[in-house]
């Protein structure tokens, strides 16, 4: 092999690498939730599996790119192999969406950083395709006595790390009557049937004003945002709250310090997303974003 053509395939190496590397991050951040819900809104499979496979996904592609930018290819090149079998896997899944769902949608390959019909990412995977075809015949790689089982430790130690800063949280059903046991300050909303953004406020915390002043504003671009708020202490004057939120726009009730810290564990807020009074999500406010939110309220 020239030297031109040996600079090409290295070249060729570290920019699918450098894709797969991208693509993983953009579908990391801001929030790996848009992802799975991503996932959940077009396969329709229940969103702890979502969580599950869209680490696994991730994952992998952040490991492959990497191993392909460091020319670790295992042996009988199995990064590569495995590379082209997930665009394979991709590209299918590429043609249910298009047929399902039609070519006006943002298919997800790169989160919501770049927006990409399911035309236009399948044809950026079929020219991958050919481009992992032609390294696996041409390409070298670093073929020293322990480069397998190098490789093998960096897929290890991507998956590890990502399960270790993206953890996967239980789905779990939360008990709300002591919310509705007070008759004086019951919702009015029925909290326990379909999607609720449930937010646990203390009126003299500054972060749960942060969060209070938030959701105002992002109902006031989308008054159908589920929000509603609980606020601790049933005895409080909320005069200075509203003043610095003006969050009045946001259904709220009450609940007695006790209760409010059994939900809480003296640390607020925390911004449960409810379905059907599961838990699906337990963020903070900075986690809160306008189009997450309404994606995840899709049917």
């Amino acid at each position: 092999m020239n030297r031109l053509l040996r600079l090409l395939i290295i070249l060729l190496s570290v920019a699918t690498g450098a894709l797969f590397i991208y693509s993983a991050y953009t579908k990391l951040f801001p929030t790996i939730q848009s992802f799975e819900y991503t996932m959940v809104e077009f396969t329709h499979i229940p969103l702890m599996y979502a969580k599950i496979a869209a680490r696994l996904f991730v994952g992998l592609e952040a490991a492959l790119g990497a191993l392909m930018v460091l020319h670790f290819f295992g042996k009988s090149k199995w990064v590569l192999k495995t590379a082209f079998a997930l665009l394979v896997f991709f590209s299918l899944f590429l043609i249910y969406l298009w047929i399902k769902a039609g070519d006006n949608i943002n298919c997800g390959c790169f989160g919501d950083g770049i927006w990409m019909r399911p035309s236009v990412s399948l044809l950026k995977n079929i020219f991958l395709l050919g481009i992992i075809s032609l390294l696996l015949r041409k390409a070298r790689g670093f073929n020293f006595r322990f480069a397998d089982i190098v490789s093998l430790f960096l897929l290890a130690g991507t998956f590890t790390t990502l399960y270790l800063v993206f953890p996967v949280y239980e789905v779990y059903k939360m008990s709300l009557k002591p919310i509705y046991a007070d008759t004086k300050w019951a919702p009015a909303t029925d909290l326990t049937k379909g999607k609720h953004i449930v937010a646990f406020l203390s009126p003299s915390c500054m972060h749960c004003r942060k969060a209070a002043i938030k959701m105002h504003n992002m109902m006031l671009k989308d008054p159908a945002i589920p929000f509603f708020m609980i606020l601790g202490g049933v005895e409080s004057d909320l005069t200075s709250f509203w003043k610095d939120t003006q969050a009045q726009n946001i259904p709220f009730t009450r609940l007695k310090r006790e209760e409010f810290l059994n939900y809480t564990h003296g640390i607020f807020p925390q911004i449960f997303w409810l379905n059907n009074s599961m838990v699906e999500e337990n963020t903070g406010y900075p986690e809160l974003d306008q189009k997450l939110i309404e994606k995840w309220m899709k049917p």
